[in-house]
Order: structure tokens, then sequence, then C-alpha cells
């Protein structure tokens, strides 16, 4: 039996099995609002009725007394009693508060709907977080602070948000571009703020993890390589979070101001305090056991390489018994340490973000608003201080022994001649590098809404927001490093041997231990690049109802509802660096801008009311106009939605889109942008060159080529030169690099094309009230996809596909020679291979979301609300090429699989609270669906092929978290959480490679499982 399918079906049971709970349940409403609260119906008189499943009219904080707004998710038009045509999922401020988090990242990672991230366990983090719907990318998500855009795609960073402000998050999935414009593709997020406050209020936390470290199997393995794996209780990984939040309504009421201020700070957690990542686990090849991945350039014995003479590539450490003497590099204690050993499992961090809101009633029916949110996030990874690079030696270099002279130089040995080597020495694995990133910005809103008559709302309003991140390295300065270890004198008294430099510290690299502070001062450097993205967008949107004109279907009690809009957006992004980071990294200033023109209408049609058969039949629509600076043409995008009640119990509903991304500045400047490159990152030869051997009296003799006749016609290669020794990349004099020419940019980036389908099912049963079901199909296909593609994608395409021309076009040959290669100087249409971001294939995504509330009343001793949201995955990879199949990474990783995505994951959660509701119980199961290395899927398309099947570590079981958190109403102006996430303390699966799978050191795969243990966390709020 398949356990992953087993427990789905146990799961969907479960939430159907709500239905048949024994008699009518008495509506009650919670405080704070649940997911079932959401689906009672309001009073009477309320303004807005909430539909359970989507939340999409579910009343956010009112911005006014006079201008009640109400927050839709997926629509521009503002009426009540809708039912949303596409699935939407809610996560609401009693969600949020029961877990404890401090990143909005935690909120959305718990989400079947959202593809997890994790840049809080990535040593190689920048320390943005960014959403991806779907796996579809981050550039596919548009993400939004009360309907209006958080800022520039390539700047954007959603921990500008503190948990503690949100009111709820809307997530819809699925195509919206023709309401909210281009990078809607995946769907939408929605932060709705709380910001309707009065008083003064404290929020805060402080949670760890207590984790029991056990010996996995990555533990005798890390012992055996002499690192060291930890056992017993640990309670460490700090993160506090405190928000104090503060408002005040005055003229009664006419202004309302609003301030928070929120401080954050994480403490480091390292691999190599977890007994599952004492060391990176690796196999070496196919079906190997498993073995620590070890360093060369990591010993604290220092790694010498001479690069000439007898022992030419011979790999040496200085023997760590303190014998100036070389012993070959192998794994041991002294001659390899553990490179990863300060790796961040848990970045250290800290945040600090403001902002504040104010509104004020100008007139009856009009408003004027304004918010600002501003931040600042400084956090660090940290690396191995390691002197690194080929120098050349004085071979009478003082701190050379007799022996390791001659072994470097041979019968040079002690004489004034040098010799290259190639070093690679840690100065201490204590002495490790920060390159620290410094995230500001500031999101400034402003506009006015309000009402004309009684049929006509209006809102006029922009953004203005910015980004701007430091990027400051820790490298090692080359000059500096050959002076160092260019020395004279004696070892007691060694001096340098330059004369231009006063400040030169002599590197002794001959022997073992070197941990010289000074000498790490004086060789590394820490430049800065400056990167400042910069969004402008104004809005114009009225929306009316054209029922009070009696433009009403004569079936229907509603009439016809439109809205109207028009926008223009600017997105800039700016690249600078000062002259120290230029020295070392290389790199060109940068300024990169895009604008943008759109006008969009929507309609919301209900033809059929309260009828025989027919309570509700609605129809939806909406098209937009774009027009972008750097395409010449201009594109359209719409929606047909359609809702269908038979009886209020139940609601068909379904959506089409046709939805559109235009490329971001940044993949504008990677397509359009001519830079040329001889070999890439290593030599790259021409597939339809002779191969070449050498023999050892260094006579050449050519064979066949890589590729087929076939595939060389296919690139525009003549028969005549098959296998032609011209064909051979030649070196390129002026720089030194071999191998064939890459270009990369020079051509043009078209937007992507969506078409999403969702077809719904909604079940409210009147039998039993507060009950909400709901299941929905998802099918999203993006064709002319966008994304960065190297040269690589276009060899090993045309190769494997036998000569597609698909790929195939990506290799330009210079007409009558057909080689590929040129001068970069005269900037040549031909004689490359192509790479750069470009319009690829197809992109596919396909599934079902399931979603369930419920409210059980206990009469006198309280209640339970029952809350679930599962998705099945049936679908999640693409298509290379029309002649490719379709690759299906739904469940699997590895071999370009690189979503992560089970089949299927859920999470449940149940909450008890007193009548008195001066206590809360929440139990939450987060189940996450197994995971199989693509391998052994048994599908070609995604490399399963028998050759390649292996029989260990192929295979991540389905793993359950369950969650408790209780809540404790003190008094009405203070109450206690305690919370414990990951109760069981459950120690996350084994993934060896995870670098390649997830990339991430950490031998898992952290963004999908609770990787650091149990977390325990304290919580509070105090009113005043």
């Amino acid at each position: 039996m398949n356990f992953s399918h087993s427990v789905s079906k146990i799961a969907l049971t479960g939430s159907l099995m709500l239905w048949a709970l024994p008699g009518a349940a008495q509506e009650m409403t919670p405080d704070p609002v649940t997911p079932a609260q959401a689906a009672a119906p309001t009073p009477a008189d309320a303004k807005v009725q909430a539909d359970a499943t989507t939340a999409t009219t579910a009343v956010g904080p009112t911005d006014s007394g006079a201008n009640d707004s109400i927050v839709v998710t997926g629509s521009r038009i503002q009426r009540p009693n809708t039912t949303s045509a596409a699935p939407i999922t809610s996560v609401t401020a009693q969600d949020i508060r029961a877990q404890a988090a401090v990143n909005v990242e935690d909120v959305l990672n718990r989400l079947p709907q959202v593809a997890p991230d994790s840049q809080q366990t990535y040593n190689d983090s920048d320390g943005r977080q960014r959403i991806k719907l779907r796996s579809l990318g981050f550039e596919r998500t548009l993400v939004l602070i009360d309907g209006k855009r958080l800022g520039t795609q390539n700047g954007q960073d959603v921990g500008i948000i503190p948990p503690s402000l949100l009111e709820r998050v809307d997530v819809l999935t699925g195509g919206a571009s023709s309401v909210y414009g281009s990078d809607a593709v995946a769907g939408v997020v929605n932060f709705v703020l709380k910001k309707d406050f009065e008083g003064l209020q404290i929020d805060g936390n402080y949670n760890f993890y207590n984790h029991n470290n056990k010996d996995t199997v990555a533990s005798p393995l890390a012992r055996a390589a002499g690192f060291s794996s930890p056992r017993g209780l640990t309670n460490d990984g700090g993160r506090a979070d405190i928000t104090v939040t503060a408002g005040k309504k005055l003229f009664d009421g006419a202004l309302r101001i609003n301030g928070f201020v929120n401080y954050k700070h994480t403490d480091p957690v390292l691999l190599s305090e977890r007994s599952n990542s004492g060391c990176y686990l690796t196999q070496t090849s196919l079906n190997a056991p498993l073995s620590c991945g070890l360093t060369p350039s990591s010993s604290t014995s220092g790694l010498i390489t001479p690069q000439t003479g007898a022992n030419a590539n011979a790999q040496y450490v200085n023997n760590p018994n303190g014998t100036r003497e070389f012993v070959p590099f192998g794994p041991g204690a002294g001659n390899a340490s553990n490179y990863f050993s300060n790796y961040a499992y848990q970045r250290p961090s800290e945040r600090v973000n403001a902002g504040g809101f104010v509104s004020l009633d100008i007139a009856p029916d009009a408003e004027l608003y304004a918010s600002g949110i501003w931040f600042r996030d400084k956090s660090y990874n940290n690396y191995p201080a390691i002197a690194g690079g080929t120098v050349n030696v004085n071979c009478n270099n003082p701190f050379l022994s007799g022996s390791q002279a001659t072994a470097i130089c041979g019968a040079a040995a002690g004489t004034a001649a040098t010799a290259p080597i190639d070093l690679r020495y840690r100065l201490g694995e204590g002495n490790d590098q920060p390159d620290t990133y410094l995230n500001t910005g500031v999101r400034l809103t402003g506009g006015v809404r309000g009402k004309v008559g009684d049929a006509w709302t209006y809102d006029l309003g922009g953004v203005y927001a910015r980004n701007h991140q430091d990027y400051t390295p820790s490298f090692v300065n080359a000059t500096n490093l050959q002076n160092s270890i260019t020395v004279g004198g004696t070892r007691t008294s060694p001096t340098c041997a330059t004369t231009t430099d006063a400040a030169c510290v002599p590197f002794d690299a001959f022997s073992a231990g070197n941990t010289n502070t000074a000498l790490i001062d004086y060789l590394y450097d820490q430049g800065t690049s400056t990167t400042t993205g910069t969004l402008y967008d104004v809005q114009a949107n009225v929306t009316g109802d054209l029922g009070k004109y009696g433009v009403t279907s004569p079936f229907a009690e509603q009439g016809v509802a439109i809205a109207l809009g028009t926008e223009y957006r600017k997105d800039t992004l700016k690249s600078t660096a000062d002259s120290v980071y230029r020295a070392g990294l290389g790199g060109t200033d940068t300024y990169l801008k895009q604008d943008v023109w759109e006008a969009n209408i929507e309609v919301q049609a209900p033809l059929v009311e309260h009828k025989r058969f027919v309570d509700l039949l609605q129809v939806n629509g909406g098209y937009r106009v774009s027009k972008y600076s750097s395409n010449p043409s201009t594109f359209n995008t719409w929606k047909i939605e359609g809702i269908y009640a038979p009886v209020s119990d139940l609601t068909f509903r379904a959506s089409f889109n046709k939805a559109q991304r235009a490329p971001t500045v940044v993949e504008i400047r990677q397509a359009t942008n001519v830079e040329f490159a001889r070999g890439g990152s290593g030599t790259i030869n021409d597939f339809c060159a002779p191969t070449v051997t050498t023999n050892a009296n260094g006579g050449v003799s050519y064979g066949a080529p890589i590729a087929s006749r076939d595939v060389c016609r296919a690139t525009g290669l003549s028969d005549a030169l098959y296998g032609s020794p011209t064909l051979i990349c030649p070196g390129d004099a002026s720089t030194g690099a071999t191998g064939c020419t890459v270009r990369s940019g020079g051509f043009t980036a078209d937007p992507e094309t969506a078409y999403t389908q969702t077809y719904g099912l909604i079940v409210k049963p009147r039998f039993v009230r507060g009950l909400v079901f709901s299941v929905d199909r998802y099918k999203i296909k993006i064709d002319d996809s966008l994304g960065y593609n190297d040269y690589s994608y276009y060899t090993d395409g045309c190769q494997r596909s036998n000569g597609d021309a698909f790929f195939c076009q990506g290799i330009v040959r210079n007409p009558g020679t057909g080689t590929l290669y040129s001068p970069a100087s005269s900037n040549p249409t031909t004689g490359f291979i192509r790479q750069g971001t470009t319009n690829f294939y197809k992109s596919i995504a396909r599934g079902y979301d399931f979603q369930a509330q419920y409210t059980m009343d206990l009469a006198s001793i309280g209640k339970v609300d029952w809350s679930f949201n599962g998705s099945l995955t049936t679908f999640a990879g693409g298509q290379d090429s029309p002649v490719q199949p379709q690759r299906n990474c739904a469940g699997y990783y590895g071999n370009g699989c690189g979503q992560l995505i089970p089949k299927w994951s859920h999470g449940l959660r149940a909450t008890y609270t007193t009548v008195d509701k001066g206590f809360s119980a929440s139990f939450n199961w987060r189940y996450v669906g197994s995971l199989t290395n693509a391998d052994n899927s048994g599908d070609p398309a995604i490399g399963g092929t028998p050759e390649r099947e292996r029989t260990s570590y192929y295979h991540v079981s389905p793993q359950s978290y369950f969650d408790l958190a209780l809540n404790f109403a003190i008094a009405k102006q203070f109450s206690l959480r305690l919370i414990a996430n990951n109760l069981f303390d459950k120690t996350p699966p084994i993934v060896p490679d995870s670098y390649n799978v997830a990339l991430a050191r950490t031998n898992t795969i952290p963004q999908r499982y609770d990787s650091l243990g149990r977390n325990l966390a304290i919580g509070t709020t105090i009113r005043f």
C-alpha cells in the first residue's frame, strides 16, 4: 500500500466526516476571526457577507467609519454578498499567533499552495523573503499589501511586514493579470494589515529550538573524518520579536492615526551543532556509500599543489604534527577540516520595521489616506577564511624546509628562482569571514477615495517603493597574497620582499595551523556592491453598481457591477559598487528601467438569483490592455468566470484566465545586453569537431566527434566539414581563454502567456450550520515561458533531441567555415553559442485544492473550530520543446526537478475555545508527502532510466508534524500564549548531496521539513 496515498485518503475522509456530525451545530462568533466565522452568515444589516472557503470578501479592519472598505482579493469590484469564482485560501490572525511566526516566510511555508522557502536556513541567502506560488517562481507571483503592489519584483522582500500586524493573508492561485496586471501568472498574495486601531498594544514572542541530538547516519561518518557530531539536548537558535502599536481617533473619528515599531533578532545555529549535519554527505557515484564530502581547500594544515616540475598537480598538506614536511592530502584530523562547520543552519539577523497609517474624512463620502512602512535588516553569511590562488614562491623562502623546497622547486631549491603553486590555506576554523547583507527599504502609499452618489466609488492613489541592498563580501586581495608569500630574511625574523607595501605581513604557508589574525586582516578586503530598486505606481479605479440605473437582469436582485481602471508603473534597478569591490570582483555599473501603461475593465453580472433550481447564476469578465516600453507590441489579458448555485447549499464555479508576464528589468538586460566570453566557466568545445588525443611523445591524433552527423547538420554544418580539425575552438591570445565563443544577450524576450483554468465546488449544507467544504481543480499552462538558460541548454538539448531545431538554433555557426569562435571586439552576429534570458517552450502546473471549515458547538463547555487545507499536485514541470516529452516533477527531486513538490500535502487544525473565551487550545497536523529521486521515477523524461536507478537514499518518506498552541486570556488587557511547533521533535530526513537538491548544505531539504527540531515559544499581547 502506498502510505502517502493512504494518509491522503485519511485526511480527506476526516474533512468529509465533518458533514456527518450529528445535529445542527449552533453558530458562534469566535474572537478573533477564524475560518469558521468567515463561513457563517453575518447579520442582516452587515455590509459584507463573507464566503467561508474563499474569504474573498472577508472584512478587514475598516479604514473609516464613514467609508467602510471591503478588502477583496481577486477583484476591484467592492460589493456585499459576493462569492469568489476563483479559489482563495486565507490565513487569519489567529492562525498566525498560534504558530508564533517571526517571519512572514514562516506563515506562508505551511500553505500547500505555496512553494516553501527558507531564507533563514540558506547560508547563501541575501536575507530577502520572496513568495513562489505553485513553484512557478517569485517572478510569477504578485504580492500586494491591502490590494496595492508591495514593490518591484526583483527587489521584493515580504519581510517588510511584521506578522503581528497582519489581519489575514489571502492567497489566490491562478491567473489574475486582467485585474492586477503583469506578474500575477501563478496568482496573488494579498496581505491585509491591521490599521483601524485605538490605544496602545504590545505584542511579543520569544522562541527557540529544543532539540535532542541523536546519532544519525551522518554521525559516525563525521567522527571518522575527525569532525564533531553532537549528542544530547540543546536549546539554541533564539528568535525574539516585539511590536508596539499605537492608534488614536481625533475629531469625532474623522482623523485616524496608527503607528507601529517592530524589532526582531535571530541567533545563529551552526551546521556543526546538529547531528544530521556534522559533515556534508555525498555519494561520489551512483549507488556509492555515503561519505563526508571533504574539501581539500578547507585544510587548516594548508593545501599546496605544485604547478610545474616532477610533482606537478600532486596535492600536499603540511604535516599536522608540526614538522615542516609535506604529506599527501587525505581524510583524517589535521589533513582536512570541516569546510562547512561554521555555515549557518539558521542565519543571524537583526531587523527593525516601523510604519504608520493615517486617514482623514474630508467630506461625508471622501477620504484622504496615506501609509508608510520602513525597514532595515542586517544578516550575515560566514565563509571559511581561505587564502587561495596561484602564487609564485621564491625557492629560498625561509619558511620552506629543504624537503619542501625540493618538492616544489626541484633542482632550484634554495635559490632565488620562483616556482608556481596553487595554494589553499584555511586560516583557522574560528576565523571565518562574513559576507554582510544590509537590506533597507521604504513603501509609501497615498490617495483619495470615496463615493459618488449611491452607485459609484473611486480610488485614486499610488505606491512608491524603494528596496536598497548593500552587499559587502570578504575576499582575498590577490596582490597582497603574492606579496605575503614572497618572503626574505630568516624563519625567526621574516620580511616581505616587496618594497612598495609597508603593511605587508609575511605568510608562513608551509607549516600547519597558521591562524595569524594580522595576516587575515592584510589579505582580506571588503568591498560593497549596492543595488537599488524602485517602483512608481499610480492607479485610478472606479467601481459602479449599474443596478442603481436599472441595469439588472429580470431574474436577479442585484444589478450589474463594473470596475474601470487605469495604471502607470515604472520599475528601475540601479547597481553600483565601490572601487575595492570592482578591483577584487569586477563587474560594471548598470541602470535599468521599464515603463508600463495599462487600462482595464471588469464586470460582474448576476443573471438569476433565488429562483427554483437556481439560487445564483452569475458571470464575471475582465479585460486589460498593457503597453511596456521594453516591447514594441501591446498585449492583452482577460478572464471569464461563472458561478452556478442550484441551491444555497451547493455552488459550482469556474474561471478561465489569460495572464501574461512581461520580463523584469533584470531579465530584459540578460536578454538584450550583449556580452561575449571564451569558454564560459570552462573550456567549451564544438561537439562536431574531432576529439583530440595527445600521446606520450606529444603527437596528436583525431577521433570521431561527440555528436552525430545528423545533429551537426541540424546546427547548419555541412557534411563536408563534419569532424574537420578546423572546427576545434582555439585559444584567445589576448585573454588566455580557450574554447568556443559564448554570446550572452542580444535577443528579444517577449512576454510569456499563461492560460489558467479552475473548476470548483463549494458545499455549505444547511443541516450542519457553519460547515463549508470546497474542492477546486486547477490547470496552468505557460507558453513562451521566460527563463535564463546557459549555453549547455542549447548544446545538451541539441544532442539529446537528436537535432531538434528548437535547441540547435542556439548554435550559430560562421558561414562557410562552420566555426564557433569569433572576436568579441567586432560584435559578431555569427560564430557563437547562445545563452541568456529567452523564451523557451512551456511550464505546466495541475492539481486539486481541498478546503474545509467547521465550528462544532459544545454548548456550555465551549466550541471546537476545525479547518483543513490540502493540495494534490498531479503535474509540476513543463516541456522543453514541441518534440520533447513533458517533464512531470510532482513528487520527485533531482535531474532538474527543483520544485520539490510532493504529490500531497495538507494542514488540519482543531481549536477548542471555552465559552468565556478565556482559554483556547489549538492542535495542528502538518503532513508533507513523499519525495523520490527522479532517477527512480521510471520516467525517461526526467532521467528515470533503468541504468540510472538508485538502490539507496532515493526516497524521502512522508513526514507528519504536530503543533500545539495554548492561549490564556488572563485579563481583558493581557493574554499569554505557549506554543510548541514540531511537538515531538521529529528529526529531518537525510538527503545526500542536498546542495544539488535544495541549495543547502544541511543534508536535508530545510524548506520542506522542520530541520532544526522542536520549536518552543512564549508570546503575549498587552493592551492599554
